[in-house]
């Protein structure tokens, strides 16, 4: 298996574990009285995975945004810094040549 396919699984896994939590605070804290909708209704049940799973998409997505920007990161701090001082250049004119719009 390619390493980047194995970089998004992992990664995916772990902001779904955040998603886990995220969503176990939510019912646990009772925000907006959830849990109580949640636990009166029959397919409470359909409610709290919906939730996981689409938390668990937005985190997974995320994570992997940032362990991806972070490769390049990691790259950049091993060369040190790049580039120098930017000095202006004088670029001669031609006479005759305007811009139109």
């Amino acid at each position: 298996m390619p390493d980047l396919i194995k970089l998004y699984i992992r990664h995916t896994l772990i902001g779904f574990a955040i998603a886990a939590g995220f969503v176990a605070a939510l019912l646990w804290f009772d925000v907006l009285g959830l849990w109580g909708m949640i636990r009166h209704d029959p397919s409470g049940w359909l409610v709290v995975f919906i939730l996981w799973f689409f938390h668990g998409a937005l985190f997974g997505a995320v994570q992997f945004g940032w362990a991806v920007m972070e490769m390049g990161r990691r790259d950049d701090d091993d060369r040190g810094p790049r580039g120098g001082m930017m000095i202006p250049v004088r670029v001669p004119a031609r006479k005759g040549r305007a811009i139109r719009r």
